[in-house]
């Protein structure tokens, strides 16, 4: 069916034309003519499958014939990415040059400033992602009391991201009776729900996912080792066996992301980074150096997974394997678009099996293993025979660390009973110590007797035979202080200080005053870790607050001198 059949104007159609399409896509055949309808429409369908021209050209006719009034658009179109945003834009003036229809793009990272000139000279259409138009609205710049056509694109994607609570919001301030256009490329629950609550009777359009059917994309999977310095290695072995023209690279973390353009770019590659974490400036320019071939590998996020259409793609490798298939679904369709054929590639180690084997599931036989000589060698050493430790490894070796940098029981290193025990001395001359085959009893009845049969004056020959002539003679004149055992520094400091005992009695004093640290800040039966730690800190301001106004207050009550200024000290006034 070509598009003359759809119901759209001549000056659609000659937009269309002149852009290369003759036959509409399956989604846009159902579509177009239920939007021109009226009717309130649920898409499912995949990416690739042309959704954005779905809903953009009858949008283009609806809004024809009506003028647009300042701050108030007539049509509002949300998307949950910067990137997804500016291609409808582009998109929406692709199709609609013969029309007089405005347009605005809200999206973060650029100013306010000009996106505030336009909405007050009026727009037609408002294509936004949900955090900026929200910001808008809170400051009184746009007004949604005049919408007639509401679009939500990649539905599923904003629930992922966490938009839907500012949906629900945008959705409230939209008038009642309108036309809303939902798609999603899958159909979760929670998709299903909004979709009763946002639409009005709506009709239902699917269209299967290119991935479970007879697909023009041949996709592999190569079994890789677990180090991420050989796991690199492996990708430019790939790149280099099946000479990739250019393809998208997906990582799963956007600290990978630096990481592995980084490696690709000391190798030769014109590789390019995008991920959520950069400036907006930058995206745009390593999007539009990919597209017009300056960079032909783009190592990105999820990010550039949805709505991005750039032709001609001719590999994408899943540098990671995708947390869900959803996520899967989405990368793979960034090649063989628009019916061209295209290879997608994934890497897959042994600590992804878990969420690989959901993936294999649903590709079922398109999946091949890929065969690479260098993929077998790599997967069988696994880092092992290199010796190197792997990222899984560190990980685990840095949660057996406490927070203080010790070890904890179990974790390596040397056994408790043979590691040195500080901070109790026992004088073998004086104590016995106790046997392994003695009864408790024993012990305790002995240690008893021991206390009663201690000397008076076991204080003063312990001074005397720990001073630091003694010391300086047991220790040699060759050894430094430093290389003392541990613990032992800071006795040994206060001992030289003070030898008559004075300043010890003064510590025992501050320490009968000072309440103990269990009973000043009491741990709570049944607190996690982060709950503790938090109540401590808030005891702790507390605690510096009150000091701070007690200081405060004695300061007030002292007599400021007259006349010099508040900030003249009073041991410079003359009594």
């Amino acid at each position: 069916m070509p598009f003359a059949n759809l119901g759209l104007s001549d000056a659609v159609l000659k937009a269309v034309a002149e852009s290369g399409y003759t036959t509409p896509t399956p989604v846009q055949e159902q579509v177009i003519p239920l939007v021109l309808m009226g009717r309130d429409v649920l898409g499912f369908a995949p990416t690739g499958t042309g959704k954005t021209a779905s809903f953009i050209l009858p949008m283009l006719d609806i809004l024809s014939g009506a003028r647009h009034r300042a701050r108030m658009p007539r049509s509002i179109i949300l998307s949950p990415t910067r990137e997804l945003a500016t291609q409808i834009a582009e998109n929406f003036d692709t199709y609609g040059k013969y029309s007089t229809l405005s347009k605005a793009l809200l999206i973060g990272g650029v100013g306010f400033e000009e996106q505030e000139k336009l909405l007050d000279r009026g727009v037609d259409v408002l294509i936004a992602t949900p955090g900026r138009l929200m910001d808008h609205h809170q400051q009184g710049r746009i007004l949604l009391n005049d919408v007639k056509l509401l679009v939500i694109d990649e539905a599923d994607r904003m629930l992922d991201m966490g938009f839907i609570p500012d949906i629900e919001k945008i959705v409230s301030f939209v008038p009642t009776i309108r036309q809303t256009l939902m798609f999603s490329a899958t159909m979760p629950d929670e998709i299903l729900r909004l979709a009763k609550k946002f639409l009005m009777n709506p009709k239902e359009v699917k269209v299967e996912r290119a991935v479970t059917n007879a697909t023009p994309i041949e996709q592999f999977y190569v079994k890789a080792p677990s180090d991420f310095k050989a796991k690199r290695g492996l990708l430019r072995d790939v790149i280099n066996h099946l000479q990739v023209k250019n393809a998208y690279i997906f990582c799963n973390r956007k600290k990978d992301v630096d990481i592995l353009c980084k490696s690709l770019q000391k190798h030769g590659f014109a590789a390019g980074a995008m991920h959520g974490d950069m400036d907006q400036f930058d995206r745009n320019k390593t999007f539009d150096e990919f597209k017009s071939g300056k960079i032909t590998m783009l190592v990105c996020s999820d990010v550039a997974a949805r709505g991005l259409d750039v032709m001609d793609v001719s590999h994408v490798v899943n540098f990671d394997v995708p947390w869900n298939t959803e996520d899967y679904v989405h990368r793979t369709g960034r090649t063989g678009r628009a019916g061209k054929t295209g290879c997608a590639v994934m890497l897959v180690t042994k600590h992804e099996d878990k969420s690989f084997e959901p993936i294999k599931k649903l590709a079922g036989d398109l999946l091949k293993v890929l065969p690479l000589e260098s993929a077998e060698i790599m997967a069988d050493s696994d880092g092992e025979e290199t010796g190197e430790p792997t990222r899984h490894h560190n990980r685990q070796h840095r949660r057996n660390r406490s927070r203080h940098g010790r070890r904890q029981p179990g974790s390596g290193g040397r056994p408790h009973h043979n590691r040195p025990h500080h901070g109790i001395h026992v004088h073998h001359g004086e104590f016995e110590l106790p046997r392994d085959d003695e009864p408790a009893d024993n012990i305790g009845n002995r240690i008893a007797d021991d206390d009663n049969s201690i000397p008076d004056d076991i204080g003063n020959r312990a001074s005397a035979d720990e001073s630091p002539a003694n010391f300086s003679n047991d220790r040699g004149e060759g050894q430094s202080r430093g290389r003392r055992r541990r613990g032992g520094r800071g006795r040994n400091r206060n001992r030289d200080r003070d030898r008559d005992g004075s300043q010890s009695e003064n510590r025992e004093q501050r320490s009968e005053q000072r309440p103990p640290r269990e009973n000043q800040y009491p741990r709570e039966r049944g607190q996690t870790y982060n709950e503790r730690r938090e109540n401590n800190q808030n005891r702790q301001n507390r605690d510096r607050s009150e000091r701070r106004d007690n200081r405060t207050h004695r300061q007030d009550r002292e007599p400021s001198p007259k006349g010099l200024g508040d900030h003249v000290p009073a041991f410079l006034v003359k009594k």
